[in-house]
């Protein structure tokens, strides 16, 4: 009976590091940058959207390069997008309200994809709250789009140019 009650725990623990090394080889992340520019005749005070980027995703070369394929993805979601400003230099996010960025395959799927409601002052990098929407569908797509809409707080004398960095996590069956 002791060594039962010894063995038991002992099982459980194998089956547990088991598992996460197995969840860890079936779990990956795209990366991805794009450039946002915000014009320096933005209007202010209501959410405008930018000029839409198309974004080529190369998912099918990912997907192999981590040992599966598309119709094996189970689970893409977003899980980080910061902004950072990189032109002017000098800028931070003072001229921002509110963001958020929305990501579609065409203009019938688009869903929100990370926002954020309040900018903090003084920050010339932001980290944007991911949304829970599921994004298998875009990451497996050959391109998607992201749509930006800003809440201009003050007037911008100059174009600002906004580096996007997202983070996806992707959880797929091997080959």
């Amino acid at each position: 009976m002791k060594k039962i009650l010894f063995v038991l725990p002992l099982l459980a623990l194998v089956l547990a590091v088991g598992c996460k090394k197995i969840d860890k080889l079936l779990t990956f992340y795209i990366e991805d940058s794009q450039n946002i520019r915000i014009a320096s005749n933005f209007p202010l005070g209501t959410l405008v959207p930018l000029t839409p980027i198309s974004v080529p995703t190369k998912s099918e070369e990912r997907f192999s390069n981590e040992g599966t394929r598309a119709d094996l993805v189970k689970n893409v979601s977003l899980n980080r997008l910061t902004l950072t400003i990189t032109d002017p230099s000098s800028e931070n996010f003072d001229f921002l309200r509110r963001i958020e960025i929305y990501i579609s395959t065409d203009q019938n799927d688009q869903v929100l994809l990370a926002s954020l409601a309040q900018v903090p002052a003084g920050q010339t990098s932001i980290e944007l709250t991911p949304t829970n929407a599921v994004l298998d569908k875009y990451i497996k797509a050959s391109s998607y789009t992201l749509t930006t809409k800003a809440e201009i707080a003050r007037p911008i004398s100059r174009d600002i140019t906004v580096r996007s960095d997202s983070r996806f996590k992707v959880t797929a069956d091997p080959l």
